[in-house]
């Protein structure tokens, strides 16, 4: 199963899609406004990524970079829930397994 995570009118998303779209590759979207992670979805991401899965050039994250970066982990966690823009997106899955975070056309080529 292969899992999109993403907002639908992000630029970096959308060009994530078309490449799947383009190469007829079959997967979920997963709408973080409508759906947001749950904290063993983060908790999965932070692994894979290496810090917090946060888009730190994005503004929504620098609106909320001095709370952030001044909770502990959990309140960390429940702003990333409440505050699904400042998450780096996409996030591709396959089989849960985090693959790429943002988009880059030689990465998925790599991967597909």
């Amino acid at each position: 199963m292969i899992r999109l995570y993403g907002i639908p009118n992000c630029n970096t998303v959308k060009k994530a899609q078309l490449f799947l779209d383009k190469h007829k590759i079959a997967y979920e979207f997963v709408n973080f406004k409508k759906t947001p992670p749950t904290v063993t979805q983060i908790n999965n991401w932070k692994k894979a990524f290496g810090d917090w899965p946060v888009n730190k050039k994005g503004p929504t994250y620098r609106k909320i970079k001095e709370e952030f970066e001044s909770v502990d982990a959990k309140a960390k966690k429940q702003i990333l829930i409440e505050t699904t823009s400042a998450i780096k997106r996409p996030i591709l899955e396959i089989d849960q397994e985090v693959k790429a975070f943002g988009f880059n056309e030689e990465e998925y080529s790599g991967i597909f």
